[in-house]
């Protein structure tokens, strides 16, 4: 029952220091080869949104004499031309105009451009689109933007513990669960109509619900027939079909990349580990991540399949932890000073987003899981930020 293992993390947090979440950008040694490149661009507003975006992708070291030299020039409209030149004769690399539905989103686009043909075969993240909590406005609201909190936009959805926002993989809904009613149930908010409607109401508590890569089915975490268990449902929440059986609490489940298997908390061993099953029903093994007796909150990589991202108890708090099925092994990631938890990766597969929080705060970190380096990309002036999820561009 996801809200169960959410409580004891809240609970933590009675315990947790106090410290100030504004730390910036945290550089941890580790990754020796990053890229130094130089940045400019003709327009101000461009030059800072693409330092930014460089500064906190942990593949990159800005710095003048850089490698390459990526130039932005605002090429008229939602038009953003991005030039590469290499070495000190500045021999072209790449040159290219790209469009966006504005042009702060084509000079994302465009430094994403950029990425591809700088950084030995990385896929490029900067356009991804973020839906988030925030309670900016006195309570909790649903916001969307990019992925550096632009064009950040208020959905009509404000209640009481909003948990767990997911995109649609056309980006025309998101689903998330909510106490709007004082029980937990899921709730689907069309984009495009701006309708909020229930998706799923049954008996006990409804949560955790994702789309499936194709957005042709959706996992859950129901409780109607008596214990938490996972479900999957097609995308209207019908047709609903349960997968686990078992007296533990299931929940947090989430897609592999090809829809065929769903990695998922549970305490059948007696506290939170990750399993895996096939969503056609089967076994559910277990993840020998070895390295906390807490394991929750998982999230499968769609651009490398072989890596789960997950918070891990550490000490008397939590850390985002990386569990890799080419070595069976997992990893401590952050070393915040506070927990980070709800790590949800990028599209590269390299980076991924997390919540830094303590007693009193939440932002929004992005996190090199090769280095370690963490940057806070969530301004104070939107007040605690949570629970985000991105969608590819």
């Amino acid at each position: 029952m996801q809200h169960i293992f959410r409580l004891i993390l809240v609970f933590s947090l009675v315990v947790a220091a106090k410290a100030d979440l504004n730390i910036g950008t945290v550089e941890v040694k580790g990754d020796t080869q990053t890229i130094p490149v130089t940045i400019s661009a003709n327009n101000p507003e461009l030059q800072n949104l693409a330092l930014t975006a460089f500064g906190a992708h942990g593949r990159y070291q800005v710095k003048t004499g850089g490698a390459y030299t990526i130039n932005f020039t605002a090429a008229g409209g939602n038009q953003v031309t991005v030039a590469i030149t290499k070495g000190s004769g500045g021999a072209a690399v790449h040159r290219e105009t790209v469009s966006g539905t504005s042009l702060r989103n084509a000079l994302l686009r465009a430094a994403d451009v950029a990425v591809k043909h700088t950084s030995g075969g990385l896929r490029g993240f900067f356009a991804e689109k973020l839906a988030f909590v925030s309670d900016r406005s006195g309570q909790q609201a649903i916001l969307t933007g990019d992925l550096f909190f632009g064009e950040v936009q208020s959905h009509p959805v404000q209640g009481k513990q909003i948990m767990g926002p997911r995109w649609a993989p056309d980006g025309s809904k998101i689903l998330f669960t909510s106490y709007r009613t004082g029980f937990p149930d899921i709730y689907v908010l069309d984009l495009r109509t701006h309708q909020l409607n229930i998706f799923a109401s049954f008996k006990g508590t409804n949560s955790g619900a994702r789309y499936s890569p194709d957005g042709s089915r959706v996992a859950m975490v129901l409780s109607g027939e008596g214990n938490p268990e996972v479900y999957v449902g097609n995308p209207q929440g019908r047709q609903v079909k349960r997968l686990t059986n078992n007296q533990s609490v299931e929940a947090s489940p989430a897609w592999s990349p090809d829809g065929g298997r769903l990695v998922f908390t549970s305490d059948a061993a007696g506290g939170p580990q990750l399993y895996v099953m096939p969503v056609g029903g089967g076994t559910m093994s277990r993840l020998n991540t070895n390295i906390s007796k807490y394991c929750a909150e998982p999230d499968w990589s769609v651009a490398d399949p072989k890596k789960i991202v997950f918070t891990a108890g550490v000490g008397r708090g939590f850390q985002s932890a990386v569990y890799d099925f080419s070595s069976g092994a997992a990893k401590i990631i952050t070393k915040a000073p506070m927990d980070a938890t709800e790590p949800v990766w990028l599209g590269d597969g390299r980076h991924f987003l997390c919540t830094y929080r303590n007693a009193t705060s939440k932002a929004i970190y992005l996190i090199d899981s090769e280095s370690g380096k963490a940057t806070r990309i969530s301004p104070s002036s939107l007040g605690n930020a949570w629970s985000a999820n991105c969608l590819a561009q």
